[in-house]
C-alpha cells in the first residue's frame, strides 16, 4: 500500500480488518492498542493527548464510508466518549452485529489485593456485556505503587473468572499478601487519582500494558460509582512534637535495645538522633508520609539512594545508620502487626544492603552536587556557621562547583 499521509490514515490502515473481529471486546482491545501508541509518545498530559487525537480522528474521517472506517470510529467514540464529536458518531450501514454493544457493559465484581508492607495495591474489577454478543466477561487489573505514587500498570484480560480465581489462590497461599472485596467507588477514586499522575510522567514504566490498555481502562473506570463512601485514610508527616514522641517510643522498645541503641552518649548519641531524623525525613517524602511503613523496597530506596542524595554523613553516621534502620523497621513492623516472616524479610534485606551502602558512601557517586559540595566543605574543615569562612571557601571553589553543577 502507499505510505499513509497522516497518522489518521495509518490508524485506518491498522484497523482495516476491524469488522472481521468476533465481538465488541476484541474491537475495543484493538482500539485501545492503537490509541496506546498516541499515549506512549505524548510528552505530558497523555490522557489529554489521546482525547485530542480522537477528536482530530473523528473530524478527519467524518466522510469515510467504508465499513472499517465507520466501525473504528464507533470504537474510538466508545473508548473516549468525552472526545469532541464522539456523541455524534453512529454505526455505518454495514456495521458488525456486535457494534451496538461497544462500551455497553456492567460491573460484576470488585476486589483489591496487595502486600502486607503497603508498597503496592492492585485493584481488580470484572465486567460483562449487557448482551451476550458483546464478548466474554473480562477483568481489569490496576497496580498502584504507593512508593512512587502512581498507577504503575493496568491490564485488561479475559475470561474473568480464572483471573480472579488465580489471584485469590495466590494471595491465600502467601501470608505476606492479602485479598478482599473492594468498594467500587474506592477503586475508581484510587486508580483514577494515581493514573492522573502517571499520565503526566515524562517516561512511562518500561514493562506491562499501561499504554496499550490505558484507554479501555479509562472507559471502564468511568462506569464505576464516582465517590467512595469512606475516603482512604491520609497520613500527614508528623509534627515536631509527634516526631519526638515517635523517637521516645522507639528508644523505649525492644528493637532499640537489641541493636544497642539505648545507652549511647557523646558522638554516638548525636549520630543516633541524626540517623533517626533521616529515617523520619525520608518517610515524610512519600505520598502517604507514614513513618511506620517500611519494607525491603522502602529500605532500599532509603539506604541505597535517598540518603546519598540528601544527606552528608560522617563515618560515625555511616556506621550507625544501618543499625538504626534495622531497629526502626523492626519496631514499626511490630507496631503494625506484620507477620514475623515480613519482619525477618525486611531485616535480612537491610543487612544484605550494607556492603553496597558502604560502597556508595565511600565513592560518593550518588551524591547530588549540593550534597557533594557540603561534604567537601566539611572535609576541608570549614565551619558552616562561620559566614566569613564559608564565603571564602565558596569563592575559592566557585569554578569547581560551577563545573559540577553543569556537568
Amino acid at each position: 500500500m502507499a505510505t499513509p499521509k497522516t497518522p489518521y490514515d495509518a490508524v485506518l490502515h491498522a484497523a482495516r480488518d476491524v469488522t472481521r473481529l468476533d465481538c465488541a471486546l476484541d474491537a475495543e482491545m484493538l482500539g485501545t492498542a492503537l490509541l496506546g501508541s498516541v499515549y506512549a509518545i505524548a510528552e505530558t498530559d497523555r490522557n489529554t493527548a489521546v482525547r485530542e487525537f480522537v477528536t482530530g480522528f473523528l473530524a478527519a474521517t467524518a466522510r469515510r464510508r467504508t465499513s472499517a472506517a465507520t466501525t473504528i470510529r464507533s470504537v474510538f467514540a466508545a473508548l473516549v466518549p468525552d472526545a469532541e464529536g464522539a456523541a455524534r458518531v453512529r454505526p455505518g450501514a454495514q456495521a458488525p452485529t456486535w457494534s451496538g454493544q461497544l462500551g455497553r457493559v456492567h460491573l460484576t465484581g470488585t476486589w483489591s489485593y496487595g502486600d502486607v508492607y503497603g508498597d503496592q495495591t492492585s485493584y481488580l474489577a470484572t465486567f460483562a456485556y449487557d448482551e451476550e454478543g458483546g464478548g466474554p466477561e473480562h477483568a481489569l487489573v490496576a497496580l498502584v505503587d504507593h512508593n512512587i505514587g502512581i498507577t504503575k500498570d493496568v491490564f485488561v484480560g479475559n475470561p474473568a473468572e480464572p483471573i480472579v480465581a488465580q489471584v485469590r489462590t495466590l494471595c491465600g497461599a502467601d501470608e505476606l499478601t492479602w485479598f478482599r472485596e473492594e468498594d467500587p467507588a474506592r477503586m475508581r477514586d484510587e486508580v483514577t487519582r494515581h493514573l492522573a499522575i502517571t499520565d503526566d510522567l515524562g517516561n512511562l514504566p518500561a514493562e506491562g500494558s499501561l499504554a496499550t490498555d490505558r484507554a479501555l481502562v479509562g472507559a471502564r473506570l468511568a462506569l464505576l460509582p464516582g465517590r467512595a463512601t469512606e475516603p482512604p485514610p491520609t497520613v500527614e508527616p508528623p509534627t515536631a512534637d509527634e516526631r519526638t514522641e515517635l523517637v521516645r517510643r522507639f528508644l523505649g522498645g525492644p528493637e532499640a535495645a537489641r541493636f544497642g541503641l539505648t545507652d549511647l552518649d557523646g558522638d554516638e548519641l548525636a549520630s543516633l538522633h541524626f540517623c533517626l531524623s533521616l529515617v523520619l525525613d525520608h518517610a515524610a517524602g512519600f505520598p502517604d508520609a507514614d513513618p511506620m511503613r517500611w519494607s525491603p523496597a522502602v529500605a532500599g530506596l532509603f539506604l541505597l539512594d535517598w540518603v546519598h542524595r540528601r544527606a552528608v554523613l560522617d563515618m560515625d553516621d555511616a556506621a550507625m545508620l544501618p543499625r538504626v534502620l534495622r531497629a526502626w523497621a523492626g519496631h514499626a513492623g511490630r507496631l503494625r502487626g506484620l507477620p514475623e516472616s515480613a519482619l525477618t524479610q525486611t531485616d535480612t534485606a537491610i543487612e544484605e544492603m550494607v556492603p553496597e551502602f558502604a560502597r556508595l558512601y565511600s565513592t560518593g557517586e550518588r551524591r547530588s552536587p549540593a550534597t557533594a559540595a557540603v561534604a567537601q566543605l566539611m572535609a576541608d574543615g570549614v565551619d558552616p556557621d562561620d559566614p566569613a569562612a564559608l564565603d571564602a571557601w565558596i569563592e575559592a571553589n566557585r569554578h569547581r562547583l560551577t563545573d559540577e553543577g553543569t556537568g
